[in-house]
Protein backbone atom coordinates (compact mmCIF):
# COMPACT_ATOMS: atom_id res chain seq x y z
CA UNK A 1 0.00 0.00 0.00
CA UNK A 2 1.55 3.48 -0.66
CA UNK A 3 1.80 6.59 1.74
CA UNK A 4 -0.88 8.01 -0.15
CA UNK A 5 -3.31 4.87 0.43
CA UNK A 6 -2.63 4.66 4.08
CA UNK A 7 -2.96 8.65 4.59
CA UNK A 8 -6.27 8.19 3.39
CA UNK A 9 -7.60 5.13 5.06
CA UNK A 10 -6.04 6.71 8.29
CA UNK A 11 -8.14 9.93 7.64
CA UNK A 12 -10.81 7.41 6.73
CA UNK A 13 -10.66 5.89 10.14
CA UNK A 14 -10.22 9.29 12.53
CA UNK A 15 -13.63 10.23 10.75
CA UNK A 16 -15.20 7.40 11.22
CA UNK A 17 -14.15 6.90 15.16
CA UNK A 18 -15.06 10.76 15.67
CA UNK A 19 -18.72 10.03 13.75
CA UNK A 20 -19.25 7.10 16.37
CA UNK A 21 -17.64 8.92 19.59
CA UNK A 22 -20.51 11.95 17.98
CA UNK A 23 -23.49 9.46 17.70
CA UNK A 24 -22.46 7.77 20.95
CA UNK A 25 -22.51 11.53 22.84
CA UNK A 26 -26.15 12.62 20.79
CA UNK A 27 -27.31 8.77 22.18
CA UNK A 28 -26.17 9.58 25.91
CA UNK A 29 -27.42 12.86 25.88
CA UNK A 30 -30.87 11.20 24.62
CA UNK A 31 -30.31 8.88 27.51
CA UNK A 32 -29.91 11.31 30.00
CA UNK A 33 -33.10 13.06 29.19
CA UNK A 34 -35.17 9.96 28.75
CA UNK A 35 -34.27 9.40 32.32
CA UNK A 36 -34.92 12.35 33.36
CA UNK A 37 -38.57 12.21 31.52
CA UNK A 38 -39.12 9.04 32.76
CA UNK A 39 -38.76 10.21 36.78
CA UNK A 40 -40.88 12.94 35.85
CA UNK A 41 -43.72 11.06 34.00
CA UNK A 42 -43.59 7.69 36.86
CA UNK A 43 -45.41 10.54 39.07
CA UNK A 44 -48.64 9.82 36.77
CA UNK A 45 -48.73 6.38 37.56
CA UNK A 46 -49.42 7.20 41.08
CA UNK A 47 -51.95 9.70 39.63
CA UNK A 48 -55.33 9.63 41.69
CA UNK A 49 -57.19 10.71 38.56
CA UNK A 50 -55.55 7.70 36.18
CA UNK A 51 -55.59 4.89 39.67
CA UNK A 52 -59.16 6.02 40.41
CA UNK A 53 -60.19 4.90 36.67
CA UNK A 54 -57.93 1.91 36.47
CA UNK A 55 -59.58 0.75 39.55
CA UNK A 56 -63.19 1.48 38.58
CA UNK A 57 -61.99 -0.68 34.93
CA UNK A 58 -60.77 -3.49 36.87
CA UNK A 59 -63.84 -3.67 39.49
CA UNK A 60 -66.23 -3.33 36.41
CA UNK A 61 -66.61 -6.42 33.69
CA UNK A 62 -66.26 -5.29 30.13
CA UNK A 63 -69.16 -4.68 28.00
CA UNK A 64 -70.32 -7.13 25.48
CA UNK A 65 -68.84 -5.21 22.42
CA UNK A 66 -65.70 -4.46 24.44
CA UNK A 67 -65.13 -8.36 25.85
CA UNK A 68 -65.87 -9.52 22.31
CA UNK A 69 -62.95 -6.90 21.38
CA UNK A 70 -59.64 -8.25 19.44
CA UNK A 71 -56.78 -6.24 18.31
CA UNK A 72 -57.80 -7.10 14.39
CA UNK A 73 -61.23 -5.70 14.98
CA UNK A 74 -60.25 -2.66 16.72
CA UNK A 75 -57.41 -1.79 14.09
CA UNK A 76 -59.99 -1.77 11.84
CA UNK A 77 -62.68 0.76 13.54
CA UNK A 78 -62.97 4.10 12.59
CA UNK A 79 -62.19 7.05 14.87
CA UNK A 80 -65.96 7.30 14.77
CA UNK A 81 -67.19 3.55 15.77
CA UNK A 82 -69.14 4.62 19.11
CA UNK A 83 -66.80 2.29 21.26
CA UNK A 84 -63.96 4.30 19.82
CA UNK A 85 -65.86 7.16 20.46
CA UNK A 86 -67.01 6.21 24.18
CA UNK A 87 -63.08 5.32 25.08
CA UNK A 88 -62.15 8.59 23.99
CA UNK A 89 -64.56 10.61 25.42
CA UNK A 90 -63.87 9.04 29.40
CA UNK A 91 -63.12 11.51 31.91
CA UNK A 92 -59.27 9.78 32.26
CA UNK A 93 -59.33 9.98 28.08
CA UNK A 94 -59.64 13.59 28.62
CA UNK A 95 -57.50 14.07 31.72
CA UNK A 96 -55.02 12.25 29.19
CA UNK A 97 -54.96 14.96 26.62
CA UNK A 98 -54.65 17.60 28.69
CA UNK A 99 -51.21 16.09 30.61
CA UNK A 100 -50.03 15.61 26.28
CA UNK A 101 -51.05 19.22 25.53
CA UNK A 102 -49.00 20.48 28.39
CA UNK A 103 -45.83 18.27 27.74
CA UNK A 104 -44.64 18.72 23.86
CA UNK A 105 -42.71 15.74 24.54
CA UNK A 106 -45.45 13.46 24.48
CA UNK A 107 -46.69 12.84 21.05
CA UNK A 108 -48.78 10.07 22.85
CA UNK A 109 -50.09 8.57 25.85
CA UNK A 110 -52.87 5.69 27.02
CA UNK A 111 -54.03 3.82 30.22
CA UNK A 112 -54.45 0.15 30.05
CA UNK A 113 -56.39 -1.53 32.74
CA UNK A 114 -54.72 -4.87 34.49
CA UNK A 115 -56.26 -7.44 31.18
CA UNK A 116 -54.72 -4.90 29.27
CA UNK A 117 -57.62 -3.27 27.81
CA UNK A 118 -57.81 0.25 26.85
CA UNK A 119 -59.12 2.49 29.73
CA UNK A 120 -58.45 5.98 28.57
CA UNK A 121 -56.19 7.45 25.53
CA UNK A 122 -55.42 10.43 24.05
CA UNK A 123 -56.08 9.47 20.23
CA UNK A 124 -57.26 5.91 18.89
CA UNK A 125 -54.47 3.42 19.42
CA UNK A 126 -53.33 0.71 17.27
CA UNK A 127 -54.33 -2.19 19.88
CA UNK A 128 -57.18 -2.48 21.68
CA UNK A 129 -55.31 -4.66 24.21
CA UNK A 130 -51.41 -4.82 24.97
CA UNK A 131 -51.75 -8.12 26.97
CA UNK A 132 -48.96 -10.30 26.76
CA UNK A 133 -46.94 -7.20 25.18
CA UNK A 134 -43.92 -6.55 27.20
CA UNK A 135 -45.39 -2.93 26.75
CA UNK A 136 -47.82 -3.69 29.37
CA UNK A 137 -46.68 -7.48 31.21
CA UNK A 138 -43.15 -5.67 32.45
CA UNK A 139 -45.29 -2.78 34.23
CA UNK A 140 -47.58 -5.05 35.27
CA UNK A 141 -44.56 -6.23 37.31
CA UNK A 142 -43.45 -2.88 39.01
CA UNK A 143 -40.94 -1.89 36.11
CA UNK A 144 -40.41 0.66 33.50
CA UNK A 145 -40.56 -0.87 29.78
CA UNK A 146 -38.80 1.59 27.13
CA UNK A 147 -38.85 0.37 23.94
CA UNK A 148 -36.67 0.79 20.65
CA UNK A 149 -36.86 4.28 18.61
CA UNK A 150 -39.21 3.71 15.70
CA UNK A 151 -41.07 5.66 13.09
CA UNK A 152 -44.61 6.40 14.38
CA UNK A 153 -47.45 5.58 11.72
CA UNK A 154 -50.39 7.65 13.70
CA UNK A 155 -47.85 10.54 14.16
CA UNK A 156 -45.06 10.54 11.68
CA UNK A 157 -42.96 11.19 14.30
CA UNK A 158 -40.08 9.36 15.37
CA UNK A 159 -40.82 7.96 18.91
CA UNK A 160 -39.41 6.40 21.90
CA UNK A 161 -42.67 4.28 23.90
CA UNK A 162 -41.86 4.24 27.63
CA UNK A 163 -44.57 2.09 29.49
CA UNK A 164 -44.39 2.58 33.59
CA UNK A 165 -46.89 0.81 35.98
CA UNK A 166 -50.13 2.23 37.24
CA UNK A 167 -50.09 1.49 41.50
CA UNK A 168 -52.47 1.51 43.82
CA UNK A 169 -50.34 1.50 47.06
CA UNK A 170 -47.36 -0.11 45.73
CA UNK A 171 -49.53 -2.82 43.93
CA UNK A 172 -49.43 -2.35 39.72
CA UNK A 173 -52.77 -2.51 38.80
CA UNK A 174 -52.61 -1.04 34.96
CA UNK A 175 -50.33 0.36 32.87
CA UNK A 176 -49.44 3.86 31.48
CA UNK A 177 -47.71 4.46 27.95
CA UNK A 178 -46.23 7.52 26.43
CA UNK A 179 -44.81 7.83 23.20
CA UNK A 180 -42.21 10.54 23.84
CA UNK A 181 -40.73 12.63 20.95
CA UNK A 182 -36.94 12.16 20.23
CA UNK A 183 -36.73 15.21 18.78
CA UNK A 184 -37.74 16.57 21.81
CA UNK A 185 -35.28 15.03 23.84
CA UNK A 186 -31.97 16.16 22.07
Amino acid sequence: MTSTCKNAVAVCLVVLGCSALGFAQAQAAIKAKLDDKIKELARLGTDPEIVNAVKAHNATPAGDEAAAMTNDKWHSLSVLDPLVRATAKTPLSEYLKTKKTADDTIAKVFVSGADGSKVGFDAKTEHWTHKGMPKHEVPMSGQTWIGPVKLDDSTGQQLIQVAMPVLDGKKPIGSITFGLRVDKLR
